[in-house]
């Protein structure tokens, strides 16, 4: 089974995950003051699913034994838990303005779809250029 999880950073600062997929009649979601925490917390959220439906019947359709999470971003969540990207050089790399860019890192502005399909299109080119490195 494939779940998709939507990391948000909410207005009080928590980072929330939240699925339109449920396991049997069991939602799921997680918080947390970082995105790892917010995603140890809906993988929890996944466990104790399955605990439940173990309990209600007695077994676990296999359907929910593997369950496999696509994470999605917003952009504050996303430098959040990739904290190791350099927003400056991200900006000058996806042609974006350097005080815009983290303006919608820290999400005191939201990027317009033009410029969010910029964001994403420089996300797959680091992750090509990476995957196509060698020491």
């Amino acid at each position: 089974m494939n779940v998709t999880g939507i990391i948000e950073r909410n207005d009080n600062g928590y980072y929330q995950i939240s699925s339109e997929e449920e396991i049997g009649p069991h939602g799921l979601g997680g918080y947390g003051y970082s995105v790892a925490e917010a995603k140890g917390d809906f993988l929890k959220s996944i466990e104790e699913a399955k605990d439940m439906i173990v309990e209600e019947t007695g077994e676990l359709s296999a359907q929910f034994e593997d369950i496999e999470v696509d994470f999605r971003y917003d952009i504050p969540s996303f430098f959040n838990y990739f904290d190791w990207i350099n927003v400056s050089a991200f900006a000058k790399k996806a042609g974006i303005n350097e005080s815009k860019m983290r303006a919608y890192k820290s999400g005191l502005a939201t990027a317009s779809e033009k410029t969010m399909e910029r964001i994403c299109a420089t996300i797959k080119a680091i992750g090509a250029e990476l995957s196509s490195a060698t020491l």
